[in-house]
C-alpha cells in the first residue's frame, strides 16, 4: 500500500544514491507517462518540490482550473437569453430545459400583430380606464390614480354624480391588477 514496486530492479535516479528505485514519479507535467525511479527518501524529496503548474502563467492556470471544473468537456448554457426567459421569470416559472414545449414558453401578454389577446373582462377594463393595451401595468396604474383623483367626491368638491363611474374604475383596476397579461 506504500506505492512501492517491490519487484523493481531499477536504481534510484537521484545522483549519488545506490538504493533500489522502487517508487516512481512523473518526469514532468508534459510527460506524465514517463517516470523517474527513486528510493523512499528521494521520492519524498522529489514530491515536495514537484509543481505541476511550474512555468505556466496565471491565465493558463485559471484556464486549466476552469476546464477541470467541467471534466474538460465543453459546456453551453441551459437558458436562451432574451424575451422568452424574461417573460417566464416575470410569471415565476423557470423552464430551462423547455419541458413545457416551444409554444408553451410564449408570453401570453406579448403583442400579437400589434395587439394583445386579452379576455373580454380585461379588454373592458382597459376601455373603462381609457388605457392602451400596449401600456405596462405601471402606466395603467398611473392612469387609474389620475381617474380616482378626478372622480372621488373628496377631491371634486363633494360632487357625487361620478360615484358610479368611480366604482367602475375601481373594478377595472382590480381586473388589470390581478392579470397575468400585464
Amino acid at each position: 500500500m506504500s506505492g512501492a514496486f517491490e519487484t523493481s530492479t531499477r536504481k534510484c535516479n537521484h545522483p549519488g544514491c545506490k538504493e533500489p528505485g522502487r517508487y516512481r514519479a512523473p518526469k514532468s507535467p508534459d510527460q506524465l507517462d514517463e517516470f523517474l525511479w527513486f528510493c523512499k527518501n528521494h521520492v519524498r524529496e522529489y514530491n515536495l518540490k514537484w509543481n505541476f503548474f511550474n512555468g505556466t502563467t496565471e491565465e493558463e492556470f485559471q484556464a486549466q482550473v476552469d476546464r477541470d471544473r467541467v471534466w474538460e468537456r465543453p459546456t453551453k448554457p441551459f437558458r436562451k437569453p432574451g424575451e422568452e426567459q424574461r417573460a417566464w421569470s416575470r410569471l415565476g416559472i423557470d423552464d430551462p430545459h423547455q419541458v413545457l414545449g416551444e409554444n408553451a414558453t410564449r408570453n401570453p401578454g406579448k403583442a400579437v400583430a400589434g395587439k394583445r389577446r386579452l379576455p373580454s373582462k380585461e379588454r373592458r377594463a382597459l376601455d373603462i380606464l381609457d388605457a392602451r393595451d400596449h401600456w405596462s401595468k405601471s402606466e395603467i396604474r398611473s392612469q387609474y390614480k389620475s381617474l380616482v383623483k378626478d372622480l372621488h367626491p373628496d377631491m371634486n368638491g363633494g360632487n357625487r354624480a361620478d360615484e358610479e363611474l368611480l366604482q367602475q374604475v375601481v373594478w377595472a383596476w382590480d381586473q388589470i391588477k390581478d392579470s397575468r397579461n400585464f
